[in-house]
């Protein structure tokens, strides 16, 4: 099975983190994958975004046009990879950055509130984590066991007491996730 997954919003909200630890969930799990980022002047706020593919066979490109998944976090990205889904994909949006809601009829779009959990949680840095729970909840291409081992691999040491946090955040994001 191989799955194609596009993450985009804008710089700061951990876009390119989540997909970095999705990436490093796979290679925990011997899966196959690639992460490729895209951003620029993004890093200040402008729109960034990273591709993701798992894999259980081997992955002959990382370059993309259509896409399996879509994690939108604002509309810009709304805007430019709704069109990009593949018939029958998925598409994942914030409830928070979004003005003008996903059009399409041939994807399953999922509504996540995860700036509203974040706030709730009274941490802001837990944001990209709670979508990574939906994610994980809709389309599970890692297992939780692999996302933990992951988060060990990827984060400094002086920052693993935070894992348990993020691990709470993924269960928070697993279980507000609603199908429009």
């Amino acid at each position: 099975m191989k799955t194609e997954i596009i993450i985009s919003g804008f710089g700061g909200q951990g876009v390119l983190s989540m997909g970095k630890i999705l990436a490093y969930s796979g290679l925990m799990e011997d899966k196959e994958v690639t992460w490729m980022p895209a951003y620029g002047p993004e890093q200040r706020g402008g729109t960034a975004n990273v591709t993701v593919i798992v894999s259980d066979e081997r992955i002959s490109s990382p370059i993309l046009s259509h896409y399996d998944v879509a994690i939108v976090l604002n509309q810009p990205s709304l805007d430019k990879f709704e069109p990009k889904l593949k018939p029958g994909g998925i598409l994942i949006y914030d409830g928070y950055g979004i003005l003008n809601e996903p059009k399409r009829k041939d994807i399953t779009v999922y509504r996540i509130d995860a700036m509203d959990k974040a706030a709730e949680m009274n941490n802001a840095k837990v944001f990209n984590m709670i979508v990574l729970g939906g994610l994980l909840k809709v389309c599970p291409v890692v297992s939780t066991e692999g996302l933990n081992k992951a988060l060990y691999k990827s984060l400094p040491e002086r920052h693993h007491h935070l894992i348990p946090l993020n691990m709470q955040a993924v269960e928070q994001g697993m279980s507000i996730i609603k199908k429009v």
